[in-house]
């Protein structure tokens, strides 16, 4: 199947990639003429696992990258907008959405074949129905359902693993205005044949997206509540509340943890290009439509928390911050990304800025500062041990694997600086100071971390 995919950032890149790799022939469009030669020499402009082995395969074969759309998309059979929606403040910015609907109607325009147009970035419910079809009808001179069709195929990637989400869906999120769009959505998955399929309306599909990422930004919060909690309450670990949590028969599969208890767990909160703007999108959405979304509201204010709550812990051992040496391990928002969107790092930095501190930090893969601490005097130390050398604490943000052995390199420090570990990974045995959220001071029997009982 001919495909076009308008918009080659994360999930357009990747979904391009992945479906010229089922044999489509996929066209990605982007502007940018400096994006779209590096993907035409077979560089990513992201990181992720197996994207460039993709490219390296399909480039020339069944994938190319262009800046022309009108070309693209009027040979398309499907065509999918994949651009971005940030959250302006207020609601989600959907100019990027209408622009790109404008520029496919009028490459559309004339068509006696049925194209079908497929809604893949996160746009809130109704938008679909609201303001992508009458953009594509006005600007195609059509009615949809009859002239052209109209989708919705949200995406469930995961970023440091989107190759692999995509390859191995759990789930197929098809929602249509027409049964030749469902039809034909079905065959542009048809490589999927053992994938179960989750055929809707466009704006059931859009609610789907949202719902699924509040779920997850809500058990965050939930974990991190019940954190505060134990640290308030004393004689009891967060960690050992969550193992028993996890224990349930609800959030067990076959004898085994249930891969969404990665998601009960507490820590220094979420972030990436997603559940933030997800969350707060769906909060003002529904004030929009009068209904107040209070558990979110929650959430939201649950996790703005967080970065307050690490540097409370500093400052239960370091009174005042000022001039102390922290070290902060961790800038992506999670690890195998190198993507610091709403980090829970970048606040946490500036907070210990404000209070005085002497701030290094940390990061496998991200080479440059954020932008939000650009002109600060944060120093970005590529080598770990060289960024543990002369700190007074340690602060860890992000899973990163490279940190496993953090206990190790710590113990070569005379003085050893206290560990705050803000994603209670680390076991407290194997380190001198110890601290971390959820973890009360002076536990007289402190659990082994997640993952690691018998």
């Amino acid at each position: 199947m001919r495909v076009a995919i308008v918009g080659m950032g994360y999930v357009g890149l990747v979904t391009g990639a992945c479906l010229a790799e089922k044999g489509h022939q996929v066209t990605c469009i982007e502007l940018d003429e400096e994006k779209v030669r590096a993907v035409a020499g077979g560089k990513a402009p992201i990181y992720e696992e197996g994207i460039e082995g993709l490219l390296a395969r399909n480039l020339g074969e069944r994938f190319r990258a262009t800046s022309d759309l009108s070309q693209a998309v009027g040979d398309a059979e499907v065509t999918m907008i994949a651009v971005g929606t940030p959250f302006d403040g207020t609601q989600i910015d959907l100019g990027a959405v209408r622009s790109a609907a404008q520029s496919v109607g009028e490459a559309i325009r004339g068509r006696d074949d049925f194209p079908v147009v497929v809604v893949k970035s996160t746009v809130v419910p109704g938008t679909t129905r609201d303001v992508v079809t009458p953009l594509l009808e006005e600007a195609a001179g059509g009615e949809a359902g009859t002239a052209f069709g109209v989708g919705v195929n949200p995406e469930f990637l995961t970023e440091g693993q989107g190759v692999r989400d995509f390859m191995h869906p759990d789930r197929l999120v098809l929602g249509s205005s027409d049964e030749r769009t469902a039809a034909r959505l079905e065959q542009l998955y048809e490589g999927f044949p053992d994938v179960p399929r989750i055929h809707t309306s466009v704006t059931a599909a859009e609610t789907i997206k949202y719902a699924s990422n509040a779920l997850l930004a809500t058990m965050i919060s939930f974990s991190n509540e019940f954190a505060d909690l134990c640290s308030a309450v004393g004689d009891v670990d967060v960690v050992d509340v969550m193992r028993g949590l996890h224990s349930s028969m609800y959030l067990t599969v076959d004898g085994e943890r249930a891969p969404i208890t990665s998601f009960l767990e507490a820590g220094c909160g979420y972030g990436g290009s997603c559940l933030p703007k997800d969350v707060k999108a769906l909060i003002a959405h529904g004030a929009l439509h009068g209904v107040p979304m209070q558990i979110l509201q929650a959430t939201d204010a649950v996790n703005a928390r967080r970065p307050d709550e690490v540097v409370a812990i500093l400052e239960r051992h370091f009174s005042p911050l000022e001039g102390k040496a922290v070290t902060v391990l961790g800038l992506a928002f999670k690890p195998d990304t190198d993507d610091v969107r709403e980090s829970p790092a970048v606040p946490i930095v500036q907070r210990l800025l404000a209070a005085g501190a002497a701030v290094r930090v940390h990061d496998p893969l991200v080479r440059s500062l954020p932008e939000a601490l650009a002109g600060t005097p944060v120093e970005l130390e590529p080598d770990l041990e060289a960024a543990l050398g002369r700190t007074d604490a340690v602060v860890l943000v992000t899973r990163w694997r490279q940190y496993d052995d953090l206990p190790e390199v710590l113990a070569r420090l005379d003085p050893q600086p206290l560990l705050v570990d803000g994603r209670r990974v680390i076991d407290p045995e194997r380190v001198e100071r110890y601290d971390g959220i959820g973890y009360p001071a002076g536990v007289a029997t402190r659990p082994a971390p997640p993952g690691t009982e018998s």
